[in-house]
This record gives C-alpha cells, sequence and structure tokens, in this order.
C-alpha cells in the first residue's frame, strides 16, 4: 500500500459502567480490530459507595459555593460596566446622582469581601436600582444621537 493511502475508521464507545470500546477498520481491506478498556482506578466497591454518599451529603454545600461564586462574577462584570458607562456618559447625571452610584460601586465591592450570596444579591440589586436612570439617560441620548438630521419621513420601519 502507497503511503499515506490508508484509511482506518475508528470508533469509540464508552458505556455506563466506564467500560471504552475501541474498534479500528482499514477501509481499504476491510481487516478490524478491536479491543476492550476496563477502568482501574484503584478504588474498592466500598470507597466508591462512601464517594457517592459524600457527594449527597455536601451537595447543598457545592451549590451554595456555586451561587456564591456566580454572584461575585455578576457583581464584578456589573461594577465594570458601570464604571466604564460613568467614564462614557458621566455627564448625564447630576452630582447627587453620580454620587449615589458611585456609593452602590463600593457597597457592592465591599461585599464582594464577604462570602454571603444573598449580601451580594442585595448589592447588586442596589447597584441596578441606582442606575436606572442612567441607563434611561444613555438610551435617550443614544437614540437622540441616531435620529438627529433625519426627517421622519426618510425613517424605514421594518
Amino acid at each position: 500500500m502507497v503511503a499515506g493511502a490508508a484509511r482506518i475508521r475508528v470508533t469509540f464507545q464508552v458505556d455506563a459502567d466506564g467500560l471504552l470500546s475501541v474498534a479500528a477498520r482499514e477501509m481499504g481491506s476491510g481487516v478490524e480490530a478491536s479491543i476492550e478498556v476496563k477502568p482501574s482506578y484503584g478504588l474498592s466497591d466500598q470507597e466508591i459507595t462512601r464517594m457517592l454518599q459524600e457527594s449527597g451529603q455536601f451537595a447543598q454545600d457545592d451549590m451554595q459555593a456555586r451561587a456564591l461564586r456566580e454572584q461575585q462574577i455578576e457583581a464584578r462584570q456589573l461594577v465594570e460596566a458601570v464604571q466604564n458607562a460613568l467614564a462614557q456618559d458621566g455627564e448625564l447625571l447630576s452630582a447627587t446622582e453620580r454620587e449615589h452610584i458611585v456609593t452602590q460601586i463600593q457597597a457592592l465591592q465591599a461585599s464582594l469581601q464577604q462570602s454571603d450570596a444573598q449580601l451580594l444579591k442585595r448589592a447588586i440589586a442596589s447597584l441596578n436600582d441606582a442606575t436606572v436612570r442612567f441607563a434611561q439617560a444613555r438610551m435617550d441620548k443614544s437614540v437622540s444621537h441616531a435620529l438627529s438630521g433625519k426627517n421622519i419621513s426618510d425613517l424605514e420601519v421594518k
């Protein structure tokens, strides 16, 4: 056979017990070979049973840890987005409104230091509430900019 002319079809299959079956077939000649690979992790049935029981016991802790991490990620993204928005369009706010938003950002950043998902959730909601009018003002500015110098009859409605 010429180098590079071999065409081999390889299939892999893993069953529910972790048994790996690999089959290879050379397409030209039809020669086929297969092998089964059984997992040997060095764990006894008792150890596997214990690990499964522990996973059930710690499931609640794992879910709480995940919820905390998700809230932390959301909080960091929100802080960054609001800070960027303030840098771009901060002039749309009064000094009092800007100060209130900055205070809420600082409160959210302080709550990131805690390990309390509910505290983070409340701080995120507070910052969201504080920025509603700012978001509206940014949208108004964006729409106004998009429509400036255009005649109403020139606009295409889709």
